[in-house]
């Protein structure tokens, strides 16, 4: 298993709801094991300028490649970029067992 995490901030504040929902949209890819978007709790005060979290789990890369892939991942991706101001995504394989 894939374990897909990006950490983002916003531009603009109130950009927050929309940029929340539309990536919330992508739990409907058929490829997403399970993703959640979340606000950040902000309890680390080195990391308070992250403001969401994504947390996809897919079966493998080859998941991870047609997600992305999806149009609603363009979709989101259009609204999205230009309302965000930092991006950082990492992905790790889970060790069976």
């Amino acid at each position: 298993m894939i374990r897909h995490i990006v950490l983002f901030s916003a531009k603009e504040p109130e950009d927050l709801p929309l940029i929340r929902a539309t990536l919330s949209r992508l739990a409907e890819i058929p490829e997403a094991l399970r993703l959640e978007v979340a606000p950040n709790a902000r309890r680390d005060g080195l990391s308070a300028e992250i403001d969401l979290v994504v947390y996809g789990e897919f079966a493998d890369f080859a998941a991870l490649d047609r997600f992305k892939a999806h149009p609603l991942y363009a979709e989101s991706v259009a609204v999205v970029r230009p309302r965000r101001e930092l991006r950082i995504a990492v992905d790790y394989e889970v060790p069976p067992g």
